[in-house]
């Protein structure tokens, strides 16, 4: 591991100011992704600012009439609170389906937009990998890439996101929140991470100094209808083949309104709008749930070793609505 200088910062105005003078510095909360990558080599800031001590640890209802997630409040606080539980079962569902119980009492809502993928060769630094070096090659594609993406990668990457809260986040069309020392901006959620294109190695729209303060939620939280189906090779501590995050507003058996997230699959959470309005109208059958879902895999590949997933995805789209469905919250 690389040596680095460390701040505690007080304010956000501190920890603006603790990034000053340093080549690499690096915001640190629960740092239960950040640690391990730096104990790889695979990330070497010079300076950590730890933000622990900001308030953006509330969980509160918002302006809208939806709820606010602080982004320091862990993922167990979240994924526990009784306001979370009743309104939004889907992000809950996720949460729990993700890493440990000792993880989840560390993790934070903002440290877990930003984790990184969990391919092999991004964290083997004897390896090539366009996403920790740019320009030195993808080992994953004529390698072992059977965690691997069959949607949305490139040329240059085919990892996956490794997240389930922000699967749900993308369902529920969330808003991501941060501040800079040039201001405040919010960023719809489908719009925070990236696919990997030509730049891999960046994941998300985050420009340099840029701190998440909050996640927004807006007020459908399909609490009556949804359901988060993760799919994995262990029942716990692992990570997706293929999630699925299945949100749905029926009225006397039509659906009304309908949002598919997938996770395990892409560099970030995958949606497909137009799959979704076509369910909008139609009865909640499994006929047209598997057509939804042939949509939505539309123009997916393998690598080899993770043809499986095209199959494995089809059927978990459909279990999954089917899911969502028959729940009455």
């Amino acid at each position: 591991m690389r040596e680095f200088t460390y701040t505690s910062a007080a304010s956000i105005d501190r920890a603006f100011s603790a990034l000053e003078g340093h080549e690499y510095p690096k915001f640190i909360a629960g740092g239960t992704n950040l640690l391990d990558l730096m104990k790889e080599n695979v990330e070497r800031p010079d300076h950590l600012v730890d933000i622990t001590k900001l308030a953006f640890k509330d969980i509160i209802e918002n302006e809208e009439g939806g709820i606010r997630l602080g982004a320091l409040a862990t993922n167990a606080e979240t994924a526990y609170h009784e306001q979370v539980q009743k309104r939004y079962p889907l992000l809950s569902q996720a949460i729990l389906a993700g890493a440990s119980p000792q993880l989840r009492n560390m993790a934070t809502n903002g440290g877990n937009l930003l984790q990184r993928t969990r391919c092999y060769y991004f964290y083997d630094t004897a390896t090539p990998c366009n996403k920790r070096s740019p320009g030195s090659g993808c080992s994953a594609k004529n390698g072992y890439n059977r965690m691997h993406a069959i949607l949305g990668a490139s040329e240059d990457c085919i990892a996956v996101h490794p997240s389930d809260m922000c699967v749900a986040l993308a369902a529920l069309d969330a808003t991501v929140n941060v501040a800079s020392r040039d201001g405040n901006r919010s960023i719809p959620f489908r719009e925070f991470h990236r696919l990997p294109e030509n730049a891999p190695q960046l994941d998300t729209v985050l420009v340099p100094g840029e701190i998440i303060t909050s996640i927004d939620l807006p007020p459908n939280g399909f609490a009556k209808h949804s359901a988060y189906l993760k799919l994995r090779d262990r029942a716990s501590y692992a990570f997706a083949l293929v999630s699925v995050a299945a949100a749905l507003d029926i009225y006397e058996g039509i659906i009304t309104g309908a949002r598919i997230a997938l996770g395990g699959v892409a560099h970030k959470p995958w949606r497909n709008t137009e799959a979704e309005a076509a369910l909008t109208g139609k009865a909640a059958t499994k006929a047209n749930f598997s057509a939804a879902a042939s949509q939505i895999l539309e123009g997916a590949k393998g690598y080899g070793d993770n043809d499986f997933k095209i199959k494995l995805a089809t059927r978990a789209i459909i279990r999954a609505l089917e899911m969502a469905a028959e729940t009455t919250g």
